[in-house]
């Protein structure tokens, strides 16, 4: 099945399909316990919805920072934040099929295992399967590949004092000055003016 055809069928499915089947469970849920009961349940759903957005894009943005201060390539993260606000979009929305996926896609232990669902069939099945072929075959110290470490190691961490006896660091020296304006207070001489005179009688 090509990939146009998979497509079409997705979409009958979400804008035709799961309508329909929302519209008979409410119907459904109404007839069971009422109309009033119904409505406040689904204001309930989107309610507590909102507050799980909340609290989980919190998260999910506080750890995509923390990635980034550590250099790391934040592909968890982005995925949480892309699953926590579609889980919220789905919770917000009326009917109970969209409520089970929504709550499927904000609580953390679900979001997990539809996140190694997702990267499981992306490896095998669809155009990321080149981009996870060259990833698993990547060395292990491609990270740091191409660095040369200083001598003696990696160094002690930035604020460890130095061990007793160590001679201190002398400063590196600095490059003389050179005449050159750096300072942006250079000025426009005229063609005629007297230090022109002066730079010709010092060639001559």
């Amino acid at each position: 099945m090509s990939t146009l055809s998979v497509m079409f069928v997705f979409l009958v499915l979400l804008f035709i399909c799961l309508p329909i089947a929302e519209l008979y469970i409410i119907i459904q849920v109404g007839g069971a316990i009422g109309v009033l009961p119904t409505i406040a349940l689904l204001l309930l759903d989107s309610l507590l919805g909102a507050w799980l957005l909340r609290a989980q894009g919190r998260t999910a943005w506080r750890r995509f920072q923390e990635a980034l201060g550590q250099t790391r390539l934040p592909a968890k993260e982005v995925y949480d934040g892309a699953a926590i606000i579609f889980g919220g979009a789905l919770l917000m929305t009326p009917g109970f099929i969209t409520d089970i996926f929504g709550f499927a896609l904000l609580i953390p232990p679900s979001r997990a295992a539809l996140r190694r669902l997702l990267t499981a069939t992306a490896r095998r099945v669809g155009p990321a399967r080149t981009a996870f072929f060259i990833y698993d075959r990547r060395p292990g110290n491609w990270r740091t590949a191409g660095r040369t470490p200083p001598p003696g190691g990696a160094g002690p961490a930035a604020g460890t004092p130095p061990p007793p006896g160590t001679p201190p660091r002398t400063p590196p020296p600095r490059r003389p000055r050179s005449d050159y304006d750096f300072d942006g207070s250079a000025r426009e001489i005229p063609a005629d003016g007297p230090e022109l005179d002066a730079g010709k009688e010092n060639r001559s």
